[in-house]
């Protein structure tokens, strides 16, 4: 599986190592990724997600329910 994020898409980004002779070399930032698990009360089930940590202080702060519906409707999380 691909290290993207199941609820806000965010993914690997490229850039470069700059030496201090200033030589540029590709590189890639991944995405702070964690796989966890969150119980959804409306459908009495588990539910194992790899997100961003980003996403999980939105989980925190907004509740799981409204997160995956934002999702839903941004096409990141399918059902």
């Amino acid at each position: 599986m691909s290290r993207v994020c199941e609820l806000t898409g965010k993914k690997a980004m490229v850039g470069n190592n700059v030496s201090h002779a200033l030589n540029r070399t590709k590189r890639k930032f991944d995405a702070n990724l964690i796989k966890k698990r969150f119980y959804i009360p409306e459908e009495d089930k588990w539910v194992t997600l790899k997100i961003s940590t980003s996403a999980l202080k939105n989980i925190n702060k907004l509740g799981i329910s409204a997160v995956l519906k934002k999702a839903v409707d941004n096409g990141f999380y399918k059902k």
